[in-house]
C-alpha cells in the first residue's frame, strides 16, 4: 500500500509548482488534457492550468495547490484563460457598481462636441466653435 502524500499547496501565488507534483497530477489526470480530454503526445506543449482561476478564488486561502491544478494544451488554455479575465472583469464591473464607484465621464452630453485645452467647444465634424 503506498503512503499517503499531503497535498503540495504553495507558500504564494507564483510559486513554481514542483516536477514531482507535475508527475502526480498528470497521474491523477491519466496523461490527458482537462479541457479537451486528448491525450498528450510527445512534444505537446503542456500548460499547468488552475481549474478556478486564482483571480476568481475565493475560497480559504489560496488557489495554488495540487488538487486545483489541471495540465492543459495550449490552445484550449488560452480560451479558459480569455473566459477567466472576462469573469473577473464583469464582476469587478458589477462590484464598483454596488459600492457607487462610476467610470469618469465627458462633461460634455454629446460626442459630437469637443472640448480644446483652451476650454472652446468645437463640433468634431466642422471644426467650428459651438
Amino acid at each position: 500500500m503506498a503512503r499517503a502524500t499531503e497535498e503540495w499547496v504553495g507558500k504564494h501565488d507564483d510559486s513554481k509548482i514542483p516536477d514531482r507534483v507535475k508527475d502526480r497530477i498528470m497521474e491523477r489526470e491519466n496523461r490527458t488534457c482537462y479541457l479537451s480530454g486528448r491525450k498528450f503526445m510527445p512534444g505537446d506543449p503542456i500548460d499547468w492550468d488552475h481549474r478556478i482561476a486564482l483571480i476568481n478564488w475565493a475560497g480559504e486561502g489560496h488557489g495554488n495547490r495540487e488538487s486545483n491544478i489541471y495540465p492543459v494544451l495550449r490552445a484550449p488554455h488560452k480560451e479558459k484563460t480569455k473566459q477567466d479575465v472576462k469573469i473577473k472583469a464583469k464582476s469587478a464591473r458589477t462590484r464598483q457598481k454596488h459600492l457607487g464607484i462610476k467610470k469618469p465621464q465627458s462633461s460634455l452630453s454629446h460626442a459630437r462636441y469637443k472640448r480644446k485645452m483652451d476650454g472652446t467647444v468645437v463640433d468634431r465634424q466642422t471644426g467650428e466653435p459651438v
